[in-house]
């Protein structure tokens, strides 16, 4: 699997592989170089390094790029750009003011304290269902929203007309109007629910989604979003849960489409990706913090709550856990420095030449 001549290797997304290279009779000689050989394949470790030049182009891979989901929230076709700014600040300030509204009809802001702690149900470990799949859903809605006037390429597999989900007619005008956030929200609420994921899959889900628009060079519109985020869904199900949905349950969910439309729809999904579906954990922080933002920019922040003292002497038992899986590490480490006080009685003697 480490040799630098497997075969089973992938190539970038914005290089073609050869459809007429074979592989040659076995020869004797060792250690051939890529220009040697004519392939000029990336090994898998040519792409764990991060590429400086493609990295803005591929912000599901690499940690510092940039979120395609979060720069499309920051522009607004129907205002200048200045004011958006000015209006999410005051939704944000107002949401702030007015989170929280007492039995008597009073609100009032809530503040942290020395005797109470107020916290969001939302960590990246362990992220919150429907927190996390309203965020997620608004990221899609800005993608399409702000999309490319020019379109991109189309790939007929995503295509809703050619391949509907439903038996309903389709309108002819289906590519023509964009969904609304509540429309999309309840989409994929539905697929998470009936499906049972978890809120993990679904940050996992937009990053599939964003390293299919880059790989692939399309973009997510009217006719093609619900495909579109059904198969990054069956893939994000099948990588992240240990009991993954097969793709026969989807057609329970889904009445109208069949199986062999959903393996052929799992199997050039997996083509446009490269078959890359490794998500490191730098790339899920990343995209889990950013929909954070998002959130608040939105006026979507979690309800702050309390936190009790069950929930703190949970916090602390797991920084127990933490503190104690670390300390041998720390102590390897100590043995392997020494301080420059130790060395009072080695004196240096410089070698004498013959």
């Amino acid at each position: 699997m480490g040799s630098t001549s497997s075969c089973c290797v992938s190539s970038s997304p914005k290089l073609q592989r050869n459809a007429h290279s074979r592989l040659e009779s076995h020869n004797p000689e060792p250690e051939l170089s890529r220009e040697e050989t004519g392939c000029n394949l990336q090994h898998i470790s040519d792409r764990e390094n991060v590429d400086e030049l493609n990295m803005e182009y591929n912000p599901s891979d690499h940690p510092r790029a940039s979120t395609i989901f979060l720069s499309k929230s920051q522009t607004d076709v129907e205002l200048p750009s200045n004011n958006v700014r000015e209006k999410r600040k005051s939704l944000f300030i107002n949401h702030l003011t007015h989170i929280d509204e007492s039995k008597h009809g009073s609100r009032r802001r809530k503040h942290s304290s020395c005797s109470t702690i107020f916290l969001d149900d939302n960590t990246v470990s362990q992220p919150n269902l429907k927190f996390t799949i309203k965020c997620v859903s608004l990221a899609i809605y800005y993608h399409i929203k702000n999309r490319d006037t020019d379109g991109g390429m189309r790939q007929d597999i995503f295509d809703e007309k050619l391949h509907p989900l439903t038996k309903s007619e389709v309108p002819s005008d289906y590519d023509k109007h964009d969904p609304e956030q509540k429309q999309i929200y309840r989409f994929v609420r539905m697929l998470f629910s009936t499906a049972q994921l978890t809120a993990e899959c679904a940050i996992v889900t937009l990053v599939y989604v964003e390293r299919l628009l880059t790989y692939a060079e399309i973009d997510i519109g009217p006719g093609n979003w619900k495909r579109i985020v059904l198969g990054a869904i069956l893939l994000a199900s099948k990588v992240w849960d240990d009991q993954a949905v097969w793709n026969v349950d989807y057609c329970q969910i889904l009445k109208d489409i069949t199986v062999e439309d959903m393996n052929e729809l799992e199997r050039q999904f997996l083509e446009l990706l490269q078959f890359n579906i490794n998500v490191p954990s730098s790339v899920y922080a990343k995209y889990y913090f950013d929909l954070r933002s998002l959130s608040e920019t939105n006026n979507l922040s979690f309800p702050l709550e309390p936190l009790s003292r069950d929930k703190a002497q949970r916090l602390e038992a797991i920084s127990r856990l933490c503190d104690d899986k670390y300390k041998d590490a720390r102590r390897a480490a100590k043995k392997r420095t020494m301080s420059v006080d130790n060395l009072v009685g080695v004196r240096w003697v410089p070698a004498i030449l013959s």
